[in-house]
């Protein structure tokens, strides 16, 4: 199976619907490649699908899913699955990640929650990747989540996250914030986690920014300037496992395209210096 980091490179950005004309009446400097949820895409015609086809015969795209609910006990949703490949395919879009959480108990609940770790939902989970790779007819990525609490812990995060990504046999999407985020509000080392993770797997990065509610309470709001730490952490990982593809996340408070552009040149700039320290241009 192809990996990601065959089918994109370098730095990308969340696509939005506020600045797609600007990114289609010039490209948007630094960006190689854009991420959208597929569920607000999928269905839309008129003006807004053809910008969105346009922008998918000229960029390369992955896309990151908001709704399987893949921690849930409700049957998973195939008819979802089968449109999303028929969506990719339409729009030659390679790749696909999901957050390790889940959204629905016999309805959406309008938020990612974390699936509790335990080796019963280890199996669970892992199955339900294994049939979403199958119908999909590729490996996805899953990301680790943010999460405010582990009700019926058995083990920790990294231990889990671990757990059922190898029984599913699927790639990782590395959110650098996350990390950073339960690392402050579960009292964790964020670099012991880093070196946790399955190299071999990973497929690219999520950077985004979060809210200060205490100095020991972080929420993963994706609203925000990246902070330095999170910065920080991603130059190690980049230390840790070479330079990987990472993405920035603006989900809220959307600024400018220049301000967003700033801050996909600090991913590339942390890239660059990577490449420099660790490629010898040959004689």
């Amino acid at each position: 199976m192809q990996h990601t980091q065959n089918m994109v490179h370098k730095a990308g950005l969340g696509l939005r619907r506020s600045f797609i004309e600007e990114a289609l009446a010039a490209p948007l400097k630094n960006v190689s490649f854009y991420e959208v949820a597929p569920e607000n895409w999928m269905m839309l015609g008129g003006k807004l699908g053809k910008q969105f086809s346009a922008m998918t015969e000229r960029y390369p795209f992955i896309c990151h899913g908001l709704s399987l609910s893949i921690g849930s006990t409700d049957p998973l949703d195939e008819d979802f699955i089968k449109n999303l490949k028929h969506f990719m395919r339409e729009h030659k879009i390679k790749f696909y990640s999901e957050h390790l959480s889940y959204c629905s108990h016999d309805g959406h609940l309008y938020d990612l929650m974390p699936i509790p770790f335990t080796e019963e939902a280890v199996h669970h989970v892992a199955k339900r990747i294994q049939r979403v790779q199958d119908i999909l007819e590729q490996k996805i990525a899953i990301e680790n989540v943010s999460y405010y609490a582990a009700p019926g812990q058995e083990m920790s995060e990294i231990d889990f996250f671990n757990a059922v990504v190898t029984e599913a046999d699927c790639d990782v999407l590395i959110d650098i914030n996350n990390i950073y985020v339960n690392s402050v509000n579960h009292g964790y080392d964020a670099e012991q986690f880093l070196r946790a993770i399955p190299a071999q797997r990973i497929s690219y990065a999520h950077i985004a920014g979060h809210y200060v509610e205490a100095e020991d309470f972080l929420v993963d709001t994706h609203g925000a300037e990246v902070i330095d730490p999170v910065w920080k952490l991603l130059g190690k990982a980049y230390e840790l496992y070479g330079v990987f593809p990472t993405l920035l996340e603006r989900d809220f408070n959307i600024p400018s395209v220049a301000e967003l552009q700033r801050e996909v040149d600090t991913i590339l700039s942390i890239q660059t210096a990577w490449h420099a320290q660790n490629e010898q241009i040959p004689a």
